[in-house]
């Protein structure tokens, strides 16, 4: 099972502000664990969101909205990807993760469960996918 650990983008992280070196040194000391466990499949922090962009669909016409953007509430800031044997699994590893924002700091990672191929009715397009080098089953 693989889960996203979700790291929420703050006013800080938007302006682009990097993390302090001791943050940086708990959240390689949390990853170096999950490595050595065998269950980190990748991890990355964003870039703030005046660097991205976004595609609106409406009716059938894509437009191109460019960053920033306004509530940094709703954005990420990075992510962790875990593949572990049990939500319980995926759980004490979130626990563990290091307060994104700094000690004592407030603040909330969400962990959420990716979709396998598995959880699909079979068709067509699921084999499909399923022919995909790097697409996980």
């Amino acid at each position: 099972m693989r889960y996203l650990i979700i790291v929420k983008a703050t006013a800080e992280t938007e302006a682009g502000v990097m993390p302090e070196e001791t943050l940086l040194a708990a959240m390689a000391t949390y990853h170096e664990e999950l490595s050595r466990a065998g269950v980190l499949l990748d991890a990355a922090g964003l870039q703030p969101s005046s660097r991205g962009w976004r595609i609106r669909y409406d009716g059938g016409t894509r437009t191109v909205i460019d960053g920033p953007f306004a509530e940094s509430k709703e954005m990420i800031a990075g992510y962790t990807l875990i593949q572990v044997r049990s939500k319980e699994e995926a759980m004490e590893w979130a626990r563990r993760f290091p307060c994104p924002y700094g000690e004592p700091a407030r603040g909330e990672i969400e962990v959420r469960p990716l979709f396998s191929l598995d959880d699909f009715a079979p068709g067509e397009a699921i084999e499909r996918f399923r022919q995909l080098d790097g697409v996980q089953q």
